[in-house]
């Protein structure tokens, strides 16, 4: 059978081996471990002689199936499913860091991974410096003797930016850096960050992977070497994607490209219509033309996302009388579902920052993060237009 297929058709004929009873569908493995044939197989199971199933801390079918399939959208070697995206975040971070050792970020990222890096990684004397998104022509003034981690969101949560992953990518390569990125707002159906010299690729399952609000999970992609280093962090303590949560999400890849490209059309129409009203000071969206980063954009992703930014006029006080006035969107914290979202990350996602703090990665008091969902394009602009109104 030919094995290299175009990306929708891997996203569902990527499969785990059928079983005697032939399944057409791959069946749950809801199990939390896996017999031996005799001793000797055991043993060299354990000492890793074979590449099987032994628990499903370490693996399981569902998971490594869904892991094939990221893998194959990505371009990557080898990964890890994780029970969250912080807990992808988290253990991909922990399994590589030393104490010492020093991480250079963008300041726009999600406001869990700022916390991380800015309240419990110090407590292991690893620290991070932060550069804005307009400055990638400054990383090297950020560099130390023991920098080795360059990371970043494109685009960013929740403000939408675009950062060029290109750019990132010489940087680390020159410098010796392992390059991670959260490719989460993407989707691997949009963007491969591993074509621009990425070594890891990480995403929250739970947005647009799952697409319908289901279920939390995480996945880290990428080079084998350094997989293999998260995996054996992660063996250890813990922090792997249930069966259940990796059948779930097997199967929503089945729809990945025909779904997002449906949220994509949805944003860009939303965004066009903002970016035309009286009542809105500002629109963000990668595909819009107004956007500052349109052309870096329009080069690394086929479509803009499903997340579009805009700002309310009138300050916080216009900002609570247009969420009190949603119908039909949801006032959720999640994005990547089904149905459209809209949040203010000023008081909820990124509530734990300081105004400094926020201001530094594009959020205002007044910002609206609106996922657009598969609603009709109507009927999710007539809701934030009355909203509005």
């Amino acid at each position: 059978m030919k094995k290299n297929f175009k990306f929708e058709t891997e996203a569902i004929r990527t499969q785990t081996e059928r079983t005697q009873f032939l399944e057409h569908s791959t069946p749950m493995y809801l199990t939390s471990s896996f017999i031996f044939e005799d001793a000797e197989d055991m043993r060299a199971s354990f000492a890793e002689e074979k590449e099987r199933n032994i628990y499903s801390r370490y693996s399981n079918p569902n998971s490594s199936e869904f892991i094939e399939k990221v893998c194959k959208m990505e371009g990557a070697e080898d990964g890890f499913a994780f029970a969250s995206g912080m807990a992808a975040v988290f253990s991909t971070f922990a399994a590589l860091l030393d104490s010492g050792d020093h991480i250079i970020s963008s300041r726009s990222i999600f406001g869990s991974t700022h916390s991380l890096f800015t309240q419990f990684f110090p407590k292991w004397n690893v620290s991070t410096s932060y550069f804005k998104i307009d400055e990638l022509d400054k990383l090297e003034q950020l560099l130390t003797p023991k920098t080795k981690i360059i990371y970043a969101e494109t685009p960013t949560n929740p403000g939408v930016d675009v950062l060029d992953l290109e750019v990132l990518g010489n940087f680390a390569k020159k410098h010796n850096l392992i390059y991670i990125i959260d490719n989460c707002f993407a989707s691997p159906y949009l963007q491969q960050p591993i074509k621009y010299g990425a070594d890891l690729v990480i995403h929250s399952g739970t947005k647009l992977m799952d697409g319908q609000g289901r279920v939390l999970a995480g996945i880290t992609v990428g080079s084998k070497a350094l997989i293999d280093k998260v995996y054996r962090f992660s063996r250890i303590t813990g922090p792997s994607l249930s069966p259940f949560n990796a059948w779930v999400l097997s199967k929503s890849l089945e729809t990945l490209a025909l779904r997002v490209d449906k949220h994509c059309d949805n944003a860009l129409k939303l965004a066009e219509f903002l970016e035309g009203n009286p009542k809105v000071n500002w629109v963000k969206y990668p595909f819009l033309k107004s956007h500052p980063k349109y052309e870096v954009a329009k080069k690394q992703m086929k479509a803009g996302g499903c997340v579009v930014a805009f700002e309310v006029k009138g300050g916080v006080e216009a900002g609570q009388k247009f969420f009190n006035a949603i119908k039909m969107l949801s006032l959720s914290a999640n994005l990547g579902d089904s149905r459209s979202i809209v949040t203010h990350p000023a008081s909820t996602t990124h509530s734990k920052l300081s105004v400094e703090e926020r201001l530094a990665s594009g959020i205002t008091d007044g910002m609206v993060r609106v996922s657009v969902g598969l609603e009709h394009i109507d009927d999710i602009i007539a809701d934030i237009e009355q909203a509005l109104g």
